[in-house]
């Protein structure tokens, strides 16, 4: 996409849109459209109805802003009566006015005649008789035009949400058009859309009860293509599993056509019949070996249906149910096609017009890498994983085909490794991340994304689409923060915008380390690294911020802060409480620790609270989003989701036969053993105390008298929480033994004398090292902490903020370089400081990407000092419609851990690593010198000096 002026907006109070050219003021402007009187909405009665249609929200619109809709005149030549300011909207060859004033040399349509979705906006000195002035919008085709009209709705302040999500606008007196002469070209993807799938038990419940329990019909669809054309899309894929989007309200097709929207069918619904029309209108089994002659007539009359619309045509076939067929060869996939192809040149005329896709999902990928041919005009539909991850992306012998290339994306999915349908678990770096790569190997024909419900997957609908339609906008890694913070002013004020975008990037971080339907009980260690209740705190901190946002708001603002960012937090938060809850009642029970049994009411309060909160969001508005938070999500024993949501398995202390006290010790050694403690790791250990029986027991600790503990003594005093105690164990190191030394630590408690050990380590770094420093036997390191970097004329490294399970990702851009070798290609370098000769296993944390491409495996290099560099392939190359064996670990945790072996000795060293491959993206270095203990995140990153 181009643009007269490219602006990365800054938001100011005046005239909010998302990303793009500002013409809208509320303070100033040489026109003025509303605050003395209102300006009139000149429309042709000629154009397009989707054009009317919708300069008629456009004058509601401006009803919203400041109380008073514009008044629309619609005429049929270039002549008006209307006085007064005015906006004049139309097509080029629709409008006689447009066409007029292009005649006149009024408006330059040099840069959008016969452009795609184009629009010029202007203001126009004396456009016709009577009108000193005006603001002109003209498109290029049907929706420039209603591209443009939204365009001032949402500048004026309209969120595309403001139903969706209940956004409300912000009142003005005042609105003025500025001198500024926008040109919006092309978009950067030419189909730009959703699908809505997976759509029971939530959104199919909700529709039931708003529309009167008679399915898909044109209410709810009206409402789906207004949002689209809001956010600028224009494609969909309807719901599928139990609809029929043409039969069921008939009104449906003629609906999307006069609205604008491209309408097309999913990967396994060819030539616009849905899947319920294969099993219920096929004469016979949907299989074209044995079926051909009738599937061949059922398809025919699909593409009769749809003639008179605007389409665009899905092509080949899968088994029924959208399965793999049985019976499908690639030869016979090559006859589907061909047939598919003669129907639509015999209902509608030259197919090389005609918009076609070919979905290249699962097995069918399989097919065309061993050398299924397809027709040149027919878009090639690449499709991810199912969780994010693209599998393919043109390859240079590719990019020149008439047809192009397309993405089918998934914020939604049922099937392995799990479903997950519940809330957002999407990460917006993540999503750029692809979607990047996607556009910049010519992949930019079709970007749709299966959305699920839609709701509550708003955030990452509207960043997909804004990036589909304006990728120049999104170039650099840090884009999605800016992205976040316009979002953020323009549903809430950019009063807020800052701390609201830090709020959705955080949530966004947090729950996209694993998806809340992989979640359980053993995930975060409660044992290691505090990780579960670093993890815990983490989500109770952003609660208590959303809260605050949310309290502070305008009582107007907050249903839409509710869905948009208070729920999901409180939601994310509710799952965590309940897992490490439950994690805690099932390890303490085994202590025999009385605490656990507070720990499994906490657990049964946090199940609770996870009801009452959609009952809450059921609740709002008066029961508008009634069912929308339907969908189980607690209790998965399989890919396929519960039935009903189920408590975890809770556990009950045995009675005490073996004193009257425990210990337990950070690590978790069963001979009590602390993990070691040095000058350049962690401040504190800790030494849990529990009581194990119903009476209160003292307890005191003594030690030598560099290691100190904190408290020293106290009371454990069941039942609850007081019956345990945690000590925190510090070393004062200027009175500490100058060597490694082990301590002991004796813990008095229910009579009973427990012996801990901590190994530390007092020993002193080189006074001109700087660097990572080996801790308890470990070194940990996040990527974008680097010591040095170096580049080349064709590459460097960036950081991609927030991504990935702990600080950021760190790759190789542009996208589309050649594959690189060590040693003559961008390095990072990271000085480490070793005290353990030993043979270290270094895991490199990576990115879930897969290959892209069928000769250039994702692998990276790296190596100890001056050693030969170790060529690592993280990604096994896989036939396309199978995944490597790996798989299921990058998808579950949100990326892939590969080892490499490197013999260190003690002393400074440097490690050095190469990406080899764009795509390849560094989350985490760990070095394991024998210290590394079982964790989801790793271990916290290491002293740096």
């Amino acid at each position: 996409m181009w643009s007269s002026i490219v602006v990365l907006l800054c938001f100011v109070s005046d005239g909010l849109s998302l990303g793009q050219q500002r013409v809208i003021s509320f303070t100033d402007g040489p026109l003025q459209l509303a605050g003395n009187g209102v300006a009139t909405l000149i429309l042709s009665s000629t154009d397009f109805p989707g054009v009317i249609r919708a300069g008629q929200d456009l004058a509601a619109d401006f009803g919203k802003i400041t109380g008073k809709n514009l008044t629309i005149a619609q005429i049929s030549t270039d002549q008006t009566s209307t006085t007064g300011p005015a906006i004049i909207a139309g097509t080029l060859g629709k409008s006689a006015l447009i066409d007029s004033l292009v005649s006149a040399g009024k408006i330059d349509i040099s840069q959008i005649q016969g452009q795609w979705e184009s629009f010029v906006t202007q203001i126009v000195t004396s456009p016709v008789s009577g009108v000193a002035s005006a603001l002109v919008i003209a498109g290029s085709d049907k929706r420039g035009t209603i591209y443009g009209i939204y365009d001032i709705s949402e500048q004026i302040g309209v969120s595309p949400w403001y139903w969706f999500a209940d956004v409300p606008s912000t009142q003005q007196t005042n609105i003025f058009a500025l001198d500024i002469h926008k040109t919006q070209g092309p978009p950067s993807v030419k189909y730009r859309g959703i699908f809505l799938n997976d759509e029971q038990p939530a959104l199919t419940n909700w529709v039931k009860e708003k529309y009167g329990g008679v399915g898909y019909v044109s209410g709810f669809y009206a409402r789906v293509f207004e949002l689209l054309l809001r956010l600028r899309a224009n494609y969909l894929w309807p719901t599928m599993w139990d609809s029929m989007f043409a039969l069921d309200d008939t009104k449906n097709q003629p609906l999307a056509d006069t609205y604008g929207i491209v309408m097309g069918t999913s990967h396994t619904e060819p030539l616009m019949r849905s899947t319920k029309e294969q099993t219920k209108y096929v004469s016979g089994s949907w299989d074209w070996t044995s079926n051909k002659a009738n599937i061949i007539k059922f398809l025919t009359d699909g593409a009769n249906r749809a003639k008179p619309y605007e389409s665009l045509y899905t092509m080949g076939m899968r088994g029924s149910g959208d399965t793999a067929s049985s019976t499908l060869t690639a030869a016979s996939l090559a006859d589907v096609v061909s047939e598919q192809q003669k129907i639509l040149t015999s209902v509608i005329g030259n197919v090389s017009t005609i918009p076609q896709m070919w979905c290249l999902y699962k097995e069918v990928g399989g097919y065309y890498q061993k050398g299924l041919k397809v027709p040149d005009d027919i878009t090639l539909l690449w499709s991810d994983d199912n969780s994010g991850n693209m599998q393919r992306l043109p390859i240079p012998s590719e990019v020149g085909r008439v047809g192009g290339a397309g993405v089918y994306y998934h914020f939604d999915y049922v099937g392995d490794p799990r479903n997950y349908k519940w809330i957002n678990t999407i990460a917006p770096q993540k999503t750029w991340e692809q979607m990047h790569m996607t556009y910049n190997r010519n992949a930019r024909e079709i970007w749709v994304v299966n959305v699920g419900d839609l709701k509550p997957l708003e955030i990452p609908i509207n960043h997909f689409l804004d990036m589909a339609y304006n990728m120049t906008l999104f170039t650099s890694p840090n884009s999605t923060d800016t992205w976040l913070s316009q979002f953020a002013a323009m549903q809430f004020g950019a009063a807020v915008s800052d701390q609201v975008a830090s709020l959705i990037d955080t949530y966004s971080h947090l729950a996209a380390r694993r998806k809340y339907e992989l979640l359980d009980s053993t995930i975060f260690s409660v044992i290691n690294y505090n990780e579960a209740d670093t993890v815990l705190a983490e989500w109770h901190t952003l609660v208590s911020s959303a809260q605050a946002i949310y309290d502070s708001l305008p009582a107007a603002s907050q249903p839409a802060f509710f869905q948009l960012v208070l729920h999901p937090a409180k939601a994310g938060s509710i799952l965590y409480d309940l897992y490490v809850s439950t994690a805690k009642n099932n390890l303490y029970a085994k202590q025999g620790r009385v605490s656990s049994t507070t720990y499994g009411t906490m657990a049964t309060t946090a199940f609770q609270a996870d009801k009452d909160l959609a009952s809450t969001y059921h609740k709002l508005l008066g029961g508008k989003w009634n069912h929308m938070m339907d969908q189980t999500h607690i209790g998965y024993t399989s890919w396929q989701q519960p039935s009903t949501n189920n408590m975890p398995a809770q556990s009950t202390p045995a009675k005490s036969t073996n004193g009257a006290a425990g210990v337990f010790v950070d690590g978790g050694s069963t001979t009590l053993a602390l993990p070691s403690i040095s000058l350049y790791g962690p401040a504190s250990r800790w030494i849990d105390i529990y009581s194990k029986g119903s009476s209160a027991t003292s307890f005191t600790i003594s030690s030598d008298p560099w290691v100190k503990a904190s408290p020293a003594s106290g009371q454990l005093t069941p039942p609850g929480l007081t019956s345990d105690q945690r000590v925190n164990i510090t070393i004062d190191w200027s009175t500490a033994p100058t060597s490694t030394t082990t301590s002991k630590i004796i813990v008095t408690a229910g009579g009973t004398d427990f012996t801990v050990t901590i190994p530390l380590s007092n020993t002193a770094l080189p006074a001109n090292f700087t660097g990572f420093v080996e801790s308890d036997k470990t070194i940990s390191i996040e990527p974008e902490h680097w010591t040095s970097v170096t580049s080349t004329s064709k590459a460097s490294y960036g950081v991609i903020p927030n991504y990935g399970r702990s600080l950021s990702g760190v790759t190789l851009f542009p996208v589309t370089i050649s594959s690189q070798t060590p040693l003559s290609s961008p390095k990072l370098s990271y000085n480490i400081y070793v005290f353990t000769a030993t043979t270290a296993s270094i895991t490199l944390y990576l990115g879930p990407s897969l290959n892209t491409g069928p000769s250039r495996p994702l692998t990276y290099a790296i190596s100890i000092d001056d050693a030969a560099p170790t060529n690592a392939q993280y990604v096994p190359i896989t036939d396309l419609g199978t995944l490597p064996s790996t798989w299921t670990q990058g998808v579950e945790r949100q990326g892939y851990d590969h080892t490499t072996k490197h013999d260190v000795t003690v002393g400074a060293h440097v490690l050095n690593l190469w990406a080899l491959e764009p795509g390849v993206v560094f989350q985490k270095i760990v070095a394991d010198l024998g210290g590394v203990r079982t964790s989801y995140l790793g271990p916290p990153e290491s002293m740096r000096v």
